[in-house]
This record gives structure tokens, sequence and C-alpha cells, in this order.
């Protein structure tokens, strides 16, 4: 039979260029290759018991080349979605102003502008400890970047705010109910259950440095330059903290929460199902584990879940196959679109682990539901231009939480025996 969890889901309809349409076709020429030698090492082990050496190495080329071509796919359909950079000038007055005031305190130091500004808004754009809110079209641009880079920041629910924390009620339970005779007493029932919950936004910080020549080169886009050098690192290290952070000067990943066995689940704990075998995947079906996870997700939350895991475990999962031979792991049908699983998205995250003893190596969930992003409004720079002559530091800041805002929306799969 077909394993589907209720239904497949199709993947979103993407524009694809020239380019985009000669990777797709290449991706399924590599994907139907792979389908072949895995084919092969499987009737050689079911004939010998041990599959040929030089099958497994080439296998694991195949393999290797099948994840290549999919990064490769994903950096074009994201060249195609990322606005131009240091193009025409803001349409509105005022954020043209910024953007020359702005421009005019990087490359010369000249805060005049800034200052200006804020007087004529009758607002403070100076953080206590120093710099300036760089102008709307910066801070739109690095944000748009943290998205195609942080898988997370795509897929959870973001929220701007302007506070240092965040608080959010939650109805953990509804109200009592019940059915009652026509003339039967009506006695209170119980109030529904409210949990608050608090988001700290914790500051990231980058500081580049830049020669004073290329400040003075009127052909460099500043900004530009500034978002280039800053939105990497920012990336990398909200992604990691948004799925292993400890919540401490840093946000709280969803993997840091307390993992319960799901039959054990309650409110403020994340359910996990166990794979039966500790570092591993079972030898025989292995991918019924899967199976029980997606099913472990109310009904509710599986019509937007996605499964998550790093390329090291999407490689091994790849090779599973339901029991009319079907392969489970299926690239996607269009350029930009995510591989699938059981006919749910995969997102592939660095930050998640390896497969090994206790490790929660496989999320399943709806994370738009289950994990918020909280980012304080203002990307900040202050100019620095005598720590380290004969360069300009440019001291960038932003203030960025997350957690869990809904514990029941995320499942987890563990490589134990229980």
């Amino acid at each position: 039979m077909d394993i589907d969890l209720d239904r497949g889901r199709a993947a979103p309809e993407t524009k694809a260029g020239p380019e985009a349409r000669a990777g797709l076709d290449e991706l399924m020429r590599i994907f139907e290759t792979y389908r072949q030698v895995n084919d092969a090492r499987l009737d050689q082990i079911e004939r010998r018991g041990a599959a040929d050496p030089i099958t497994d190495d080439r296998l694991a080329r195949i393999d290797a080349a099948l994840g290549d071509q999919q990064r490769r796919l994903d950096e074009i359909a994201l060249r195609g979605a990322r606005p131009a950079l240091g193009g025409d000038p803001p349409a509105d007055p005022a954020g043209r102003e910024h953007k020359a005031a702005f421009d005019a305190y990087v490359r010369r130091g000249d805060a005049s502008g800034l200052l200006a500004i804020e007087r004529k808004a009758l607002s403070v754009g100076s953080a206590p400890d120093g710099g300036y809110l760089v102008p709307a079209e910066v801070e739109r641009d690095i944000g748009r970047r943290l998205v195609d880079v942080s898988p997370i920041r795509a897929l959870a629910t973001v929220r701007t705010v302007s506070a240092s924390v965040y608080k959010k009620p939650f109805m953990t339970s509804g109200p009592a109910v019940g059915w009652i005779g026509e003339t039967a007493a009506r006695p209170q029932t119980n109030s529904p259950v409210l949990a608050e919950l608090s988001f700290p936004t914790m500051e990231l910080y980058a500081m580049p440095a830049a020669t004073a020549t290329l400040l003075d080169d009127a052909m460099v886009d500043v900004d530009q330059w500034l978002a280039a050098e800053v939105d990497q690192v920012f990336a990398e290290q909200e992604g990691v903290a948004f799925v292993s952070g400890d919540g401490i000067n840093k946000p709280k990943g969803f993997l840091a929460s307390t993992a319960v066995a799901n039959g054990s689940w309650s409110w403020g704990n994340i359910g996990y199902v166990a794979t039966g075998t500790a570092g591993a995947f079972p030898a025989s079906n292995p991918a019924d584990v899967l199976i029980d996870l997606g099913y472990a997700l109310r009904v509710g939350y599986r019509r937007n879940a996605t499964f998550m895991m790093n390329r090291k475990t999407e490689s091994v999962i790849r090779k599973f196959k339901d029991q009319n031979g079907q392969y489970l792991w299926s690239p996607g049908v269009a350029a930009g679109a995510p591989p699938t699983l059981l006919g749910y998205p995969v997102v592939c995250d660095d930050a998640m682990p390896d497969i090994a003893a206790n490790a929660l190596s496989v999320a399943f969930g709806d994370f738009r539901r289950g994990y918020l992003v909280v980012d304080r409004a203002g990307v900040r720079v202050l100019r620095d231009p005598y720590t380290a002559k004969p360069y300009v530091l440019f001291y960038t800041t932003k203030r960025v939480g997350g957690g869990v805002q809904d514990f029941d929306a995320i499942k987890l799969l563990k490589f134990a025996a229980s």
C-alpha cells in the first residue's frame, strides 16, 4: 500500500527560468540514477546478504551529487526571489533623506543629518549605548536575507515588537462542556486555562571593518556592503539558537525544551517518538517510525507540517521505501520547491543534530504554530573610526528572541530504545 499521512501536499508553484528548469531536469536525472543504483544495492543484499563495496561507493557519490544539485537549485531560486540591492532610492522623500543621512554617517561619520531627522520626528533614534537606526531599506534587506538562510525564520511565526520582552497568553485548555438533559441542573463548568509565555529579545551583533578607501569610493554602495557583511553571521547564529539555544543571552531553541515520550506529553514539554534502537533506525521496516512520528502530531497541525533534519539524516532516509517499493523521499517537482517525505516538505537545517544515541535528529510539526521569532524593531549601527585604525568598525546590533509557543505543534524523533 502507498504510505501517506492524511493526504499528499502539493509543492508550491514556482516560476522557473531556463537555468532553473535545466537544474530541475538534472536533479531528476540524478535521482533516477540514485534509485537504480540503490535498487541494485538492495538486490545484492537480498541475494548475497551484503552489498558490493563498489555499489556502496557509487551510491554514496550519487547521494552527494544529489544533495549538491538540490543546493544549487535552492540557490537559483533564492537569486530569483532576492530583490536587487543598491537600486533606485526610496520613493518617499523621508526615506530618501534618511538614506542620504545614513550614507554620510557611514562614509564620513557625519551624524548631523541623522540628528536633524530625529529632531524633526520628535523621537530618539539613538539607543542608550549609542548608534543609529539603519534606513528602512537596509533593515528590510537584512530581514529578507535572514529568511533565505535560516530555515526556522522562514517557517516560524515572526513578530516585530518595540519592547524588550514580548508576552503572549496561550489557552492550554478550553472551557469544560458537557451534555445535559432538558430539565437537569446546570452546574458551573471549569474555566479555560491560560498560560503566559514570555519571549525576551537578546542582542545579536556583528562588527565588520572597512578601510577609508572603501568608504571614500563613491562607486561602492555602502548599504549593500553593510547588509552583505552582517546577514550571513546573523543568520548562522540565530539559526542555531532557534534550534538548540539554551535561552541564556540567546533565544531558546525548540530542542532545548524538555522532551518526553509522546504518550506522557504535557504542556511545557515536547513529545518524542523513539526509534527503538539507540543511535539508529530499526533494522527492519525503518520507515515505520517516521509514520509513527507523523501520526503523533494532531491532524490539525499536520495540514501545514514540515519535516526538519540535517543533510546527513536526509541522506539516510532517502533510501527508505514503502511496501510497494516506492521511495518515501522525492525531490521537489519545481525549482525552489522542497523535497517531500510522506507527502510533506523536508527542510534541511544543519543545526539539527546528527543521528546518534539519544539524539533528537528529526522534527515534524507545524512550525508556524509551534515556534515564535521575536524581532525588536530596528537594526542599529555605531561607527567607530578610532579602535582599529586605519580601519573603521561598524558595530551593528539586532535584538531577537524566540521560543516554543505551542508545545503540541512539534514532535521529535529520538534515536533511542525508549
